[in-house]
């Protein structure tokens, strides 16, 4: 397995703590005296992205509120990778994996038909429709259709942890569809960002032909609805030595990594 670039885990506290939480703020009030027009616009991160001032997402993508772990640990491979983005929303680590020059492929899944679209304009906007695949389905472990709970004001809240809610009916890829989706030549880089799905996806995961060149995942943690033993436990069963947390209390990201 090609080893990958780790990232410093110093300036955790600061990405993902009482900053980050200012950060938000200050995006929605700054996001208030924004024009509603929907043109696109180069966000702090670098990538272009269609402007919609409405959407909490998109206003953190714009102003970074999201903080630069992922994006830096993108930005510094310096081996080819494949980048596995699942719950992509609107493309932007999607973008800027594909802005490495390291990254021969990017395999982007975002389910809600509106997202799609802007996933979709997103990648043609920053030229990478020949390295960036998009999927209009979520992982799971069985192929089907599920209802997903949406909210226009904040696209990266959709959720499949409510069996009862009503909202849009989308498309799910099982562990075959997801194997035939993921190109199969380079060491993958995994983000999870599926709103208390995550353990279902790990377990998708688990299971697919791919799991021995999975290098490393990026997934969320919200313990409200997210088991953190249970995920790290099956992550460590499956061969991912080193667990880097990014954050403190109930909401925080983990970066699951193989021993070198």
């Amino acid at each position: 397995m090609t080893s990958l670039v780790a990232p410093s885990p110093v300036g955790a506290f600061i990405e993902y703590g009482l900053f980050k939480t200012l950060a938000k703020w200050r995006a929605r009030l700054l996001s208030a005296l924004r024009r509603t027009a929907a043109d696109p616009v180069r966000t702090r991160y670098g990538v272009l992205m269609r402007a919609n001032w409405r959407d909490r997402t998109f206003q953190y993508c714009y102003h970074a509120t999201y903080g630069r772990v992922l994006a830096d640990y993108l930005a510094d491979q310096r081996r080819p990778f494949s980048f596995v983005d699942i719950g992509a929303n609107q493309g932007l680590y999607s973008l800027i994996a594909a802005a490495n020059p390291h990254c021969r492929t990017v395999t982007a899944f975002e389910p809600v038909a509106a997202t799609f679209a802007r996933l979709a304009d997103n990648i043609a906007l920053n030229g990478d429709s020949e390295k960036v695949r998009a999927v209009d389905a979520a992982v799971s472990l069985e192929s089907g259709t599920a209802t997903i709970a949406t909210d226009a004001a904040h696209s990266g809240t959709a959720s499949l942890r409510n069996s009862t809610a009503t909202g849009e009916t989308i498309r799910i890829l099982g562990i075959v569809d997801v194997d035939a989706s993921i190109d199969e030549r380079f060491p993958l880089v995994v983000k999870i960002d599926v709103e208390g799905h995550e353990e279902t996806v790990i377990e998708a995961l688990a299971a697919s032909t791919h799991l021995p060149r999975i290098a490393a995942i990026f997934y969320e943690v919200d313990r409200r609805w997210t088991d953190a033993a249970a995920i790290e436990a099956r992550l460590r069963g499956a061969g991912f030595a080193r667990f880097t947390r990014y954050g403190f209390g109930r909401h925080y990201d983990v970066l699951a990594e193989r021993a070198s």
